[in-house]
């Protein structure tokens, strides 16, 4: 799409095709949400969206894709990508930051289908979007949070060797409760064998820069 080159963004890797979703990618993400992507009585998001029925699971992610691309600006953008594996969507893997150009931070996020989990998924699209940043958009910093119970996450994000940085107090579900936050410098960063961005060169105006 001409007038939207995000469009035709994508990072691919040993594994996996991270792309911006088409229609069809979306209706496949509400499918994995409506199968579940985590265990009953786990609540890993701020927002309780997967703890509602199915067909609304479904409804709830593909609305929030509809959300970000509508709320997109240089100032303040959000890429959630849909990630591909043997052929079939299988999550969501988000980059997203605030004044970019000034300063060089992103932050990350992301949801995988629960069959999907414990094949190293979610270690690898993270892998990607942290090449995305730091590879093709000069990025400096890349920081990520989670709740301190949030054991999948958090093992993800120190495998990938960032510092800790800090803990905030949050009230989910009218409950009391920490989540940790991560970040890695950019001489921490450890580009990945296999790993490559296509098409970002007529993305990066949206983004705010005019080179990385």
């Amino acid at each position: 799409m001409r007038h939207w080159p995000l469009t035709e963004l994508s990072i691919t890797t040993p594994r996996l095709v991270l792309r911006f979703p088409s229609l069809a990618d979306l209706d496949e993400l509400g499918d994995r949400a409506a199968e579940g992507i985590h265990e009953e009585g786990f609540m890993p998001f701020f927002v309780p969206w997967s703890e509602t029925d199915p067909a609304e699971r479904a409804r709830n992610a593909i609305q929030y894709q509809f959300r970000t691309w509508g709320a997109f600006t240089a100032a303040d953008w959000s890429v959630e990508f849909a990630v591909v594996f043997e052929g079939q969507v299988v999550g969501v893997q988000g980059i997203m930051a605030k004044d970019f150009p000034v300063t060089r931070e992103v932050k990350t996020g992301s949801w995988l289908g629960r069959r999907f989990h414990g094949r190293g998924i979610g270690t690898e699209m993270r892998r990607a979007v942290l090449h995305l940043a730091f590879a093709g958009l000069g990025a400096r910093h890349a920081a990520t949070e989670a709740f301190e119970d949030n054991h999948p996450s958090l093992a993800v994000t120190r495998k990938l060797g960032y510092q800790d940085d800090g803990i905030f107090m949050h009230s989910r579900k009218s409950e009391p409760v920490a989540t940790r936050r991560f970040r890695m410098l950019r001489e921490d960063w450890t580009e990945s064998p296999g790993f490559e961005i296509h098409n970002l060169a007529p993305c990066l105006p949206l983004f705010g820069l005019d080179t990385p």
